[in-house]
């Protein structure tokens, strides 16, 4: 049970980085902080056909960072940062265990340094 959910853990993060790849898809959530928006809202402003808009969206939704609500014929985005929030606490984690190692290893150093190595 625990691999399963280590797993499911790393295919949700690999989902929100590669979303987060993309200038466009970054730019997209960017709009969506500020308030839901239609795909023709979000693709407008990077000059971007409806079905490229429709793709980049629907990698969005994939890594759970965007919600869709249909209203009849009109499909209202909204951003989800749960996702965003995941991938920070992991950032801040490694960020940490680095900067332990790095201060370790300056640590180490200067002692070298000063037995005169």
């Amino acid at each position: 049970m625990y691999n399963h959910t280590v797993m499911e853990m790393a295919s949700s993060l690999d989902l929100t980085f590669h979303a987060l790849a993309s200038p466009a898809r970054r730019h997209m959530l960017t709009l969506l902080a500020t308030g839901d928006a239609t795909a023709g809202e979000l693709g407008k402003p990077l000059a971007m056909s409806q079905p490229a808009a429709s793709k980049h969206i629907r990698i969005l939704e994939e890594a759970g960072l965007v919600a869709r609500r249909v209203d009849g014929r009109l499909h209202r985005l909204r951003l989800e940062p749960q996702a965003l929030e995941y991938a920070e606490g992991w950032i801040a984690r490694h960020r940490k265990l680095w900067n332990h190692a790095l201060d370790s290893l300056g640590d180490h150093l200067a002692e070298v340094d000063k037995e005169g190595w």
